[in-house]
């Protein structure tokens, strides 16, 4: 069992191991989704949220059910099943009471579900061996530092919006240069906390 409390692994996880700096992961709706800081923080919210509740159901579904019966081997199934009915609410619920970010978001919005950082950090919290609350905290703290780095990322590219960018470099090209300094900015918090 790991013993780490459940604060450093939230702090760990929005810093020292940001999912998305460190392990790259749900870079496709990162970098889709990072033009506007209203959208970015739109779908930040979601993400947390998403990250949030499905790594704690799949904690219990995983603890409580599956390796009870011996259904392990279900668990890859169970956890996008999961996801996708946290995704289907979350996508109902700013349909409802927010249509202009609903279409801001557009596909992006129902790609959560195939967004592979939700299914890394219930992924990670198996492999890692976390209690309860560690889960929470680490699927809360992904979910964060997911926000905070798409959100960080919108900022800076509207900034270079007036910035003189070579055209070779225009879009894509310079969103991952971008976020290749945000990673190496972020490997600066290393000696703070670490979560293994």
């Amino acid at each position: 069992m790991n013993d780490t409390s459940a604060f450093i692994i939230v702090i760990a996880a929005i810093l020292t191991n940001n999912i998305l700096l460190t392990n790259f992961l749900g870079m496709c709706s990162f970098i889709a989704c990072s033009g506007q800081i209203r959208t970015a923080l739109g779908l930040g919210t979601a993400v947390t949220f998403v990250m949030t509740m499905t790594t704690m159901l799949n904690y219990v579904i995983l603890h409580f059910v599956l390796i009870p019966l011996g259904l392990e081997h279900l668990k890859f199934i169970i956890f996008i099943a999961v996801i996708a009915g946290f995704v289907q609410f979350v996508e109902m619920f700013v349909e409802r009471f927010s249509p202009k970010l609903y279409f801001a978001l557009g596909i992006f919005l129902p790609l959560i579900t195939v967004n592979c950082a939700i299914l890394g950090a219930s992924l990670f919290m198996e492999i890692r061996k976390y209690t309860f609350a560690q889960s929470v905290g680490f699927g809360f703290g992904a979910g964060v530092g997911w926000a905070v780095a798409i959100i960080l990322m919108a900022g800076l590219r509207q900034k270079m919006r007036y910035s003189n960018v070579p055209e070779p470099f225009q879009g894509v090209p310079i969103a991952m240069i971008v976020t290749c300094v945000l990673a190496m900015a972020f490997m600066g918090f290393a000696g703070m906390v670490s979560i293994q």
